[in-house]
C-alpha cells in the first residue's frame, strides 16, 4: 500500500499508524489519524516491557512537534532523550556514534557495518509508512529539542531556586491550589533532607508549611538559606493556638535546621542551585519564539531526588497553567514516560496532588497530558477517569487486564461514553508487539492499530556521557540565558505577572511586553500572625545551639558558588 504524505500531513492531525485486524493478524489500509484536540482531554499509554509503548509515545511526541506544539517531557529512564537522534540524511555515519556496540558484536559486525544496517532498516521502515528524510528535516526545523538534567551538568543544568519563590497571583488567589503547593513543596523538601512524616501530624512538616504559607502569602521569595534561619526563628509566634516553642521546642527546630543546612552544605547539592531557572514559559519556547521540546532526564537521580524534582516541576506547571486563558485547542503538552510511584492508588506522595489537579483542570487551558507506564496495577484509576484516550498494548497478567478494564469502564462512565467490557477484553487478549488498542471517548468505537515507524532512532536509554555529547553545542546559548535571568533577578527580585493576559499570552514567544504589576498579598484564613516579618536589612540572629553545631558546615556552604535568586524573564 502506498501512503502519500498529503493524506496524513494535515494541521491538527497526528499520524499514528494503520488499522490492524487481530483475527487475521494483518494490516489494513486505513490510516489512524488522531485529532490533536482530543488530547486536550489527556491520554494514557499502558503496556508491558517490549509492547512498543516507547515507540507509540515518541510517535505522539513527533506528531505534536510537527504541528509546532511545545512539550515538557519527564524522562525517568533515559529513553525519551532518543528524541534527539533524528538523522535527516539517514546516513550510516550519523548512526554510528549511537549504535549499541554489544548489539553489533552479537550480529558479528563491526560498529560501522552495524550502523549501515541500522541506517538501511530506518530508510526501509520509514518508506513503508510513507515517510521520508524530508519529514525528519522538517521535524528538526520545527522545534528546539533540549535535554535538561536537574542535579547534574551532563545536560543543561536546572536551578531550583525559582521554585521556592512566591507563586504567581493566580495561584495565590486560589486557596485550594495554594495550599496544595505549600504542602507539596514542604513534603518534597523534607523528604530530600531525610525527614519523613505525615503532613497532618508531623510537627516539622506543619512548621515548614506554615513558613511557606506565611512568606508566600506576603509575596516574599524563599531560599534554602532563608529556610535554615526561619526554621530556628519562625516569622510568627504561634502555630494554631500554641506558641512556637510549645508546638516544636527550640532543640527540635535546631535539629530541623541542621538537616536543611546539611542539604545546603552538601557539595553534591550545589548543582541543583546552578543553571537555567525552572521557568515553564522558557521551557516551552526559545527566546526567539521557536517551540521547544524540553526533556527532563532524571534517571541519574535517587528516588527521593526524583520525587522532589517532579513535584516542583508539576507545581510550576500548575502555576503557569493558571495564568493562561481558556481554549479548546491543544497548545502545549506535558508527558511523563513512567508514572509508576507518582500517582499511586492509596499513598499520597508529593507528586500526586498537583498531578490530579492537572488532570482535572488542564483541559480548560489547552494543556494536554500524556502518561505512560508498564505497571498498570499501581495507578490511581479514579484520577485516570479524567483521561479521554487510552492506548493499551500487550499486558502481562490477567490482574493487569482486570485493572485496566475497571479503569476504562470508570473513564467511559465519567464521560458518558459507551463501553462494552466483553468486547474490550477480547480485543486486549489478541494484542502483539507494536499493536495497540485505542479507546477514545470522542470516537464511537475502539480501534486496533499498528504503530507507524518512528523518525527517532530508538537505541535504548542514553547515559550521562551521551547526553553531555548531545548538549555540549548548546551550553553557550543557555549560559547566556542564565546570565540574563540572574541580572533580571537582581534588578527585580519580586515576582510579577501580566495585567491583562489574552487567550494566547502565555503561549506567545517570550520577550513581549505584557505589562507588570507587583505581586498581590493574598489574604489567608488563620494567618493573623502577631509577629512582624524580620528586618531583612539585618542578619537574623542565629540560635546559640545551632551556631556551635553548624559553624563548620556554614563555612563550607559559603564556599559553594550560588545564585541568590533567579527570575526568568526572556
Amino acid at each position: 500500500m502506498e501512503i502519500k504524505p498529503e493524506i496524513y500531513e494535515q494541521p491538527g492531525t497526528f499520524y499514528l499508524g494503520r488499522t490492524y485486524d487481530p483475527a487475521s493478524s494483518k494490516l489494513e489500509d486505513d490510516l489512524v489519524l488522531y485529532d490533536s484536540k482530543d488530547l486536550v482531554t489527556h491520554g494514557v499509554v499502558l503496556g508491558m516491557t517490549g509492547s512498543g509503548k516507547t515507540g507509540l509515545c515518541l510517535a505522539v511526541l513527533e506528531e505534536a512537534a510537527m504541528d509546532g506544539i511545545p512539550i515538557i517531557a519527564i524522562d525517568p529512564k533515559g529513553d525519551i532523550a532518543n528524541f534527539l537522534l533524528t538523522f535527516p540524511d539517514l546516513a550510516g555515519a550519523d548512526f554510528e556514534p549511537w549504535v549499541n556496540e554489544e548489539d553489533a558484536r552479537k550480529k558479528g559486525q563491526s560498529t560501522a557495518e552495524y550502523a549501515e544496517s541500522q541506517s538501511a532498516m530506518w530508510k526501509k521502515g520509514l518508506g513503508e509508512w510513507g515517510q521520508s528524510a524530508e519529514r525528519i528535516r522538517k521535524l528538526r526545523d520545527n522545534v528546539d529539542i533540549t535535554v535538561f538534567t536537574p542535579g547534574s551538568s551532563a545536560g543543561i543544568p536546572v536551578s531550583i531556586i525559582a521554585s521556592l519563590e512566591a507563586p504567581p497571583a493566580e495561584v495565590l488567589e486560589d486557596e485550594e491550589i495554594f495550599h496544595e503547593r505549600v504542602e507539596s513543596c514542604a513534603t518534597s523538601l523534607l523528604s530530600l533532607a531525610g525527614v519523613e512524616g505525615d503532613p497532618m501530624q508531623s510537627p516539622e512538616h506543619i512548621l515548614l508549611a506554615n513558613i511557606f504559607s506565611h512568606c508566600w502569602a506576603k509575596g516574599q521569595n524563599l531560599t534554602l538559606e532563608n529556610l535554615v534561619q526561619l526554621a530556628q526563628q519562625p516569622p510568627f509566634q504561634k502555630v494554631g493556638v500554641m506558641t512556637v516553642d510549645e508546638f516544636l521546642p527550640e532543640k527540635k527546630r535546631t535539629d530541623l535546621a541542621m538537616k536543611l543546612n546539611n542539604l545546603l552544605a552538601s557539595p553534591s547539592f550545589a548543582s541543583w542551585l546552578e543553571g537555567v531557572p525552572l521557568n515553564i514559559q522558557s521551557m516551552l519556547y526559545t527566546p526567539e519564539g521557536k517551540p521547544r521540546v524540553s526533556i527532563f532526564s532524571i534517571a541519574h537521580l535517587s528516588d527521593a531526588q526524583r520525587m522532589f524534582f517532579v513535584s516542583l516541576l508539576l507545581n510550576q506547571t500548575l502555576g503557569w497553567m493558571r495564568a493562561q486563558s481558556g481554549t479548546t485547542s491543544l497548545r502545549a503538552m506535558l508527558y511523563m514516560d513512567e508514572i509508576f510511584g507518582y500517582l499511586p492508588p492509596t499513598a499520597n506522595p508529593p507528586s500526586k496532588k498537583p498531578m490530579m489537579i492537572l488532570l482535572k483542570q488542564a483541559r480548560a487551558f489547552g494543556l494536554g497530558i500524556l502518561l505512560a507506564t508498564q505497571n498498570p496495577v499501581d495507578l490511581d484509576y479514579k484520577a485516570l477517569s479524567n483521561i479521554g484516550t487510552w492506548w493499551l498494548g500487550r499486558l502481562q497478567t490477567e490482574r493487569d487486564k482486570a485493572r485496566v478494564l475497571d479503569g476504562l469502564e470508570g473513564a467511559a462512565s465519567s464521560q458518558n461514553a459507551k463501553f462494552d467490557r466483553s468486547d474490550m477484553e477480547k480485543l486486549l487478549s489478541g494484542l502483539a508487539n507494536r499493536i495497540f488498542l485505542m479507546n477514545n471517548v470522542h470516537e464511537e468505537h475502539p480501534v486496533v492499530f499498528n504503530v507507524r515507524w518512528v523518525m527517532t532512532y530508538l537505541r535504548g536509554p542514553l547515559g550521562r556521557n551521551q547526553i553531555k555529547q548531545l548538549m555540549d553545542p548548546k551550553r553557550a546559548e543557555f549560559a547566556t540565558t542564565a546570565r540574563i535571568s540572574s541580572s533580571a533577578s537582581s534588578r527585580n527580585p519580586r515576582a510579577t505577572r501580566s495585567t491583562t493576559p489574552t487567550e494566547d499570552s502565555g503561549f506567545l514567544p517570550p520577550g513581549g511586553d505584557d505589562g507588570e504589576e507587583n505581586m498581590p498579598v493574598a489574604p489567608r484564613s488563620g494567618q493573623n500572625f502577631p509577629m512582624a516579618w524580620p528586618n531583612t536589612s539585618k542578619p537574623m540572629a542565629a540560635a546559640p545551639a545551632i551556631h556551635q553545631r553548624c559553624c563548620a558546615l556554614q563555612r563550607c556552604s559559603s564556599m559553594i558558588p550560588r545564585k541568590r535568586s533567579t527570575v526568568a524573564s526572556l
